[in-house]
């Protein structure tokens, strides 16, 4: 089996976005579920004031601040057709203006020298669709999704004789 030239890998900074919606650390709850709406994102990079990351804020972790608390210990739920009026509540205020840093998570990221296959096996192993790439001093530089990593991957398949 040969190994591919140098010059032809590809790393995670060729495919990844590179405008990358972001979010200051002292956000709130509410402005993060704002942007999210207004950008149609499943995933916040929250950053610092030099734009260094610090945690992450995904559409799920958003989501279940409105689940009830009995869908985390059923393990079948098909038996519930309707949540009834449970649909129709929504966090509190006092939630929704606290702090992001209150909801926010650490991120499994990759700098932008990874490699494709690396950065897909780890997005496999922490169940991830949408990763952050961070700059070798730790600065948000964009953003990879599966589907960004999956084309490139086959793109390369045109080549193959």
């Amino acid at each position: 089996m040969k190994s591919k030239p140098k010059n032809d890998s590809m790393s995670i900074r060729d495919c990844m976005k590179s405008n990358v919606i972001s979010i200051s650390e002292t956000a709130t709850i509410r402005e993060v579920a704002a942007m999210i709406v207004k950008k149609h994102i499943g995933l916040l990079p929250v950053v610092d004031k030099d734009n260094k990351l610090v945690g992450v804020v995904g559409l799920r972790d958003l989501l279940n601040l409105e689940l009830p608390d009995f869908v985390r210990f059923i393990e079948d739920l098909d038996f519930v057709h309707d949540f009834g009026a449970v649909e129709t509540t929504r966090p509190t205020a006092r939630i929704l203006d606290k702090s992001v840093k209150s909801l926010m998570k650490d991120a499994e990221t990759v700098d932008e020298d990874c490699g494709l296959l690396r950065a897909y096996a780890l997005m496999l192993q922490h169940n991830l669709h949408d990763m952050p790439v961070l700059s070798k001093d730790g600065r948000l530089m964009g953003i990879a999704s599966r589907v960004d990593i999956g084309t490139a991957i086959l793109s390369a398949w045109e080549k193959v004789e």
